[in-house]
């Protein structure tokens, strides 16, 4: 009996393309704007966001990353992905300058390295902060009573 070739999938290439467009991620040229000063500094410190894992409160620049906690976070600078990452940043990305340069416009010049270091977790503790507050609203309940009397 001869084997008959199944084609039941054949057409499903719609199917396949929102696979593909769920999953995916930030490209190098979007990242390398977002690690610049002032848009580091809006990602790094976001409002809370209860849609988002971890409260937005853990991401990772460089991998466009939110995490669950500053131990997950933690973890996954340790992680092969990440080191990946930090090294396909390290080039600087395609621009259409460089475009032009190669079709012939201008003078080539050689994409540059840079020097790219993971991201520092100087967060405070959750106690640290516990405390902090503590601190301040027994300092507001003493001015209050001292108002008062």
């Amino acid at each position: 009996m001869p084997y008959k070739r199944k084609k039941y999938h054949n057409g499903d290439t719609h199917l396949k393309k929102r696979w593909r467009v769920r999953n995916r991620k930030k490209d190098l040229d979007e990242i390398d704007v977002d690690l610049k000063e002032e848009n580091a500094e809006k990602l790094l410190n976001q409002e809370v966001n209860l849609d988002i894992p971890g409260a937005a409160q853990h991401y990772c620049l460089h991998c466009a990353r939110y995490f669950i906690d500053e131990h997950a976070l933690s973890e996954h600078f340790k992680t092969k992905v990440h080191k990946r990452r930090l090294k396909a940043l390290e080039l600087e990305p395609y621009s259409i300058e460089e475009s032009e340069r190669a079709a012939g416009h201008g003078n080539f010049k050689l994409a540059t390295k840079r020097k790219i270091v993971t991201q520092n977790s100087d967060k405070q503790d959750i106690t640290d902060r516990d405390d902090e507050l503590l601190e301040d609203s027994s300092a507001k309940k003493k001015k209050t009573e001292e108002n008062d009397a």
